[in-house]
């Protein structure tokens, strides 16, 4: 299952096995550690919790701090963004320094920015700060959760520990609930001061981990590969993040700056992708001379390595899609509480619990490739039924909260097999080092459906509504020529009355736009789903390449 080169192979056979740690016996093999698992279980949990967190402040973000709904989508990428583009560095810290070490101040990280979103006083802190902060706390946490579990368990083991990781996403639905109750009570502020704590007692709680045998990494900190990986990816998702606020082709008022009179989006986006490009050349000499590189070869080479890669991106791609697009119309345009948002988050998390600790444990035997199969098409599945949810006016319930239980049956499922589908096609040493890439691969793909799914909806209702008033006689063409420029926000028709007030137009003209752009903001979302769902079931061609575990594991 591991195709390497000659220098890859070489090093794999004389260093791999060392670097796991001690072979287990068979009485310690057949023995599950519970406490272990519930920490670090702990610890993702509550990286998911802020997310969670952050959905259900989209309300509070609006009349707090005043925020639009392009600087709403920036703070939901900001720290996938952050995180992904230092989770690979992360990783390699981890070999390094010790998984510990790093897992420990990770958490630091987190519960300092939630004390900064707590304390923020303006949209540019609570972006900026915060959740940079929290960012940068995964990035080392997140990728130490994934690096312990090789060490720490073996054969089938590992594989009911992966699940566990996977199905740590369903409990952490119990936050949220929770969590709304606090907003709606106590406010915005508190929330997240309430989730400072919670990282606070995982930290704490981090010390019952049991003592591991992790031999460090003696090689150089590959400082040129962790720089153009940071570099690299920032500018693709910052650049992607951009569209729906800066403009495709033409800029719009709010780009920061142009590039040859275009908007800066494509440019950034391009130039991340030729960073990118150039890592993968110089990672290839540092692992010729025989170094320790953020990428090692094995991730690109190895077919399973980047089917497994694709599922956990598409997974958190996946989840990307609700933030930005469930949670926000929900409240927004629905008028849905935080608490009851949160309810929603419950009926996601059962069956993401259920199954992705359910099939690795009643059904070790199961096919990887035909399980991750069917939880792509669940999650497909999921964000059409989420798209017709949707209403002019509102949302329909029933099929909201039928979506939502779906979209947990496809998530729980891709996640019992995806991590362990890369640890599997890997020799110990990468498999250990992976936590790092398919931290950063979750990330990237939180990040991107964020950004493509938030540019297709907001570019969808601003693009929309300009042509369909352009082409309305009843709407003078001075009305229309203010409308250039503008990025219309998602949210009621108060919403956009209030948006537009600023504008001089008569009574039957303010009526006419207000129902285009209702149409609009109907069809943008719809369309939105759409796209998702188009995207979840292209991770269907990689799935060939997954074989059945051929060992016991």
């Amino acid at each position: 299952m591991y195709n390497a080169t000659k220098s890859q192979a070489a090093r794999s056979a004389g260093a791999a096995r060392p670097n796991a740690g001690p072979a287990p016996s068979a009485a310690t093999a057949q023995k599950f550690l519970v406490i272990p698992i519930i920490i670090l279980i702990l610890a993702q949990m509550g990286a998911t919790g802020d997310n969670g967190a952050l959905s259900l402040a989209t309300a509070a973000l609006t009349s707090d701090l005043g925020a639009t709904t392009a600087q709403i989508q920036l703070a939901n990428m900001i720290y996938p963004l952050v995180g992904g583009a230092f989770m690979i560095a992360g990783g390699l810290a981890g070999t390094m320094l010790g998984w510990k070490k790093t897992f420990r101040g990770g958490i630091l990280l987190c519960a300092a920015g939630e004390i900064v979103l707590a304390m923020a006083p303006t949209m540019e802190v609570f972006i900026w700060g915060g959740r940079v902060l929290v960012g940068l706390g995964a990035s080392f946490m997140i990728p130490s959760v994934l690096g312990l579990i090789p060490l720490m368990y073996q054969g089938r083991n590992r594989t009911l520990a992966f699940g566990a990781i996977g199905a740590a996403s369903g409990l952490s639905a119990l936050l949220p609930l929770g969590l709304g109750v606090v907003m709606q009570v106590a406010g915005m502020h508190v929330t997240f001061l309430v989730l400072a704590g919670y990282f606070g007692l995982a930290f704490a709680a981090s010390f019952a981990l049991p003592a591991i045998d992790q031999p460090r990494e003696k090689g150089g900190f590959d400082a040129a590969g962790v720089v153009l990986a940071a570099l690299g990816l920032f500018l693709l998702l910052i650049g992607l993040s951009g569209i729906s606020s800066w403009g495709l082709v033409e800029p719009m008022a709010a780009a920061p700056f142009t590039v040859f009179g275009i908007s800066p989006a494509l440019p950034l986006a391009a130039a991340g992708i030729v960073v990118l490009a150039v890592l993968v050349m110089v990672e290839r000499r540092v692992e010729e001379k025989g170094g320790i590189p953020v990428l090692p070869s094995a991730f690109l080479m190895t077919p399973q390595v980047r089917a497994g890669l694709i599922a956990c991106a598409l997974t958190f791609f996946f989840m990307g899609a609700q933030s930005i697009l469930m949670a926000p119309y929900l409240q927004l345009v629905a008028g849905w509480s935080p608490i009851a948002v949160g309810a929603i988050s419950i009926v996601t998390g059962v069956p993401t619990f259920a199954l992705a600790l359910g099939i690795p444990k009643f059904l070790p035997h199961a096919n990887p490739r035909h399980v991750i199969q069917v939880g792509y098409v669940a999650m497909a599945a999921a964000l059409g039924i989420m798209a017709l949810s949707v209403t002019k006016s509102g949302a329909s319930a029933p099929l909201v909260y039928a979506g939502a239980f779906m979209a947990g049956v496809g998530a729980g499922t891709v996640s019992s097999h995806a991590s362990n589908v890369v640890a599997l096609a890997l020799p110990e040493r990468e498999a250990s080092q992976s936590g790092g890439i398919q931290s950063t691969m979750r990330n990237v793909g939180q990040a991107l459906g964020v950004a493509l799914l938030g540019a297709v909806l907001l570019f969808g209702i601003t693009g929309t509504v300009r042509s369909q008033a352009a082409a309305d006689s009843s709407i003078s063409s001075q009305v229309t020529d203010q409308l250039v420029g503008m990025s219309i926000d998602l949210g009621s028709d108060q919403t956009f009355e209030d948006q537009i007030k600023g504008i001089e137009m008569t009574d039957s003209e303010r009526s006419e736009l207000v129902g285009i752009e209702a149409d609009a903001r109907y069809d943008a979302v719809r369309v939105a789903y759409a796209v998702g769902a188009v995207i979840v079931l292209l991770g269907l061609a990689s799935t060939p390449a997954i074989k059945k575990f051929s060992r016991d594991a």
